[in-house]
């Protein structure tokens, strides 16, 4: 008697239709975006346990070509992620043999990474530096072997549990904090939905079926309109202020904003990228890069530390603040360590009789 082992006969089960998820507006556009154009780097979605972050990942998989969804489990090894070579069968000249791995599995689909701040860093770096150039490498004693891999990267995780290195959060292309719903009304329908899916996905998803279609032209003719789409001074000026008065590290922010708001421009069938795309995807792009503290001047650069506190000084009429006294300058040029100078309290003291020195 043949058995046939229980992973080729039990189907997959069927996704939540993506048109179908309640509320999470900037959830749903930050996954659009990073399917028009996947060079965008990938998507963060961080937000407690509940929250349909896995629901959300999953349902955008069939609206892509290939619609193949990947998981990369926290214990792979490197050799699974990207494959391996046969070193052998090329030494005895039988050219180089490739054996696929997750990367290969993933192109023109989404490879997930659920709890991505519990993966090892090595394996964070190869799936970040693959997902930005949308092409796998594989080295091994001097026999390469390369292959297409461009899927759209999207990492969940629970803040709770752990963050990402900062090297590693500016490598995410969008990033989206995702919060506990307190909206009784919105609450029973999101519960309400799920029952029905859960009831009968085949009938639910059929209710869904043409705005799924929708979803799914939108993204392809926004892939196609991309191209057509060029950057204007007024948008490059845009994007400069917003990512100066957010004080970010190097170049990626602005790039990446620059993507984001041509692909919105794209899904929306705009025939040019404006300031408002811009500033529709600013947050998701600087969400997990900003550095600026609140004391930001309206032209969008940061006052050093003594300005801030000269500020505060006048603004809670600290003594000395209006005196027009210099005030001391701090020894690094960041400021680091400053403490403004504090007026010290003095008191005339009457009577004091010097004392006769002691005979020795």
């Amino acid at each position: 008697m043949t058995r046939v082992s229980a992973e080729k006969t039990t189907p997959l089960p069927l996704p939540f239709p993506l048109s179908a998820l309640i509320g999470q507006q900037a959830l749903r556009l930050a996954l659009l975006l990073v399917a028009v154009d996947p060079s965008i780097g990938g998507l963060l979605v961080s937000g407690p346990r509940g929250t349909a972050k896995s629901t959300a990942a999953r349902s955008l998989a069939e609206l892509l070509p290939s619609g193949s969804f990947v998981t990369l489990p926290l214990g792979a090894s490197e050799e699974r992620l990207i494959g391996t070579l046969d070193i052998d069968e090329a030494l005895r000249g039988g050219g180089v043999k490739f054996s696929p791995g997750l990367l290969a599995r993933a192109h023109e689909g989404v490879l997930y990474v659920d709890e991505v701040n519990l993966l090892a860093d090595a394996l964070v770096d190869v799936v970040l530096d693959v997902a930005a150039s949308g092409v796998n490498v594989v080295e091994r004693d001097g026999v390469s072997h390369h292959h297409a891999a461009r899927f759209v990267l999207i990492g969940t995780m629970n803040p709770e549990e752990g963050e990402l290195r900062p090297q590693l959060l500016d490598r995410f292309g969008l990033m989206v904090e995702i919060e506990n719903c307190f909206d009784p009304r919105v609450r029973e329908q999101i519960v309400k939905a799920r029952l029905d899916f859960d009831r009968d996905p085949v009938v639910f998803r059929e209710r869904h079926a043409h705005a799924q279609q929708a979803l799914r032209q939108r993204i392809l003719a926004a892939r196609s309109a991309m191209a057509g789409l060029a950057f204007e001074d007024d948008v490059h000026a845009t994007v400069s202020r917003l990512c100066i008065a957010a004080a970010v590290d190097g170049m990626r922010a602005d790039l990446v904003m620059l993507r984001a708001a041509r692909a919105l421009a794209a899904l929306e069938s705009a025939h040019r990228i404006t300031r408002v795309h811009v500033e529709s995807v600013a947050e998701a792009v600087l969400k997990h890069r900003r550095h600026a503290s609140s004391d930001e001047r309206s032209d969008g650069v940061q006052d050093n530390p003594v300005q801030q506190q000269n500020k505060r000084d006048k603004q809670s009429g600290a003594p000395g603040s209006e005196s027009g006294a210099p005030q001391s300058a701090p020894r690094d040029d960041d400021g680091w360590g400053y403490l403004p100078p504090e007026r010290t309290g003095t008191a005339r003291v009457k009577g004091v009789v010097a004392l006769p020195a002691k005979k020795p």
